[in-house]
């Protein structure tokens, strides 16, 4: 089974608080992998140290089977990771069709000239982002809001229409951060039967995620971290008998 994503001892400081503590997994091709833990466990940190916004302290990353350095965010995405937010970051004014259409932007070879000059492969090429930004849509569920500005869309919606701007940037590695939270029980099903096709079409996904229940029904292997360290790693059916994560997770309450 290929590798797409192998990590080796991430870590990461501020000041005096060791967030990241030689954290470590391996997530093959086609998996959804997930990585949960209580507030504060570093699941949030270790999204930003490989998307490029933390610096990690230390660690070895490979995507795709060559190393990679996460730098920004941008660099990032044209090495073949694209990332939601806890918080939905969408731009608000613009339509859903054109919020897709920016994330397929990176992988599009015009340029700068070709954009001020209007240059007839600038045109074909937009035209072919356009296409291929109403073909996520529809893929997503969204398609016949194509025209909606995206704060106009339902929270689901506006869920699912960040999935699809991720999914345009073609991504080796799809981070979800949180993407069930502030969800109604109707609207987890939709999400979670959206993450199951994109894993049977052979996308790979890294699912931070609070929803346990979602979490363990639907990753095919697990890592929890707690203080930063990873407790545990496994199948979901591994995790959940294992008593570190008993007593410092699934113990702690509310879960």
């Amino acid at each position: 089974m290929t590798t797409v994503f192998k990590v080796q001892g991430a870590s990461k400081r501020f000041g005096g608080l060791q967030a990241l503590t030689d954290v470590s997994m391996s997530i093959n091709q086609g998996q959804v992998y997930g990585l949960i833990g209580p507030n504060g466990a570093g699941k949030t940190t270790f999204f930003n140290v490989i998307t490029g916004l933390y610096t990690p302290d230390g660690g070895h990353f490979e995507l795709g089977g060559a190393p990679y350095t996460p730098s920004t965010v941008h660099e990032v995405a044209k090495a073949g990771i694209a990332r939601t937010f806890q918080n939905i970051r969408l731009f608000a004014e613009m339509t859903a069709l054109e919020n897709v259409m920016v994330g397929r932007h990176v992988r599009s070879g015009s340029g700068l000239l070709g954009a001020i000059f209007r240059t007839s492969a600038f045109k074909q090429e937009e035209a072919a982002i356009a296409q291929r930004a109403q073909e996520l849509l529809d893929y997503v569920g969204i398609g016949k809001y194509a025209e909606f500005k995206a704060r106009t869309l339902s929270y689901g919606d506006q869920r699912r229409l960040e999935i699809a701007r991720a999914l345009a940037t073609d991504p080796k590695l799809i981070a979800l951060d949180e993407p069930a939270a502030g969800m109604n029980a109707t609207e987890k099903v939709v999400l979670r039967e959206l993450i199951d096709r994109i894993r049977k079409d052979g996308r790979t996904i890294l699912l931070i995620e609070h929803d346990v229940k979602l979490v363990m029904g639907l990753c095919d292997r697990v890592t929890v971290l707690d203080y930063g360290k990873q407790i545990a790693e496994g199948t979901p059916a591994e995790v959940q008998k294992n008593e570190k994560v008993i007593e410092a997770y699934l113990g702690a309450g509310g879960h």
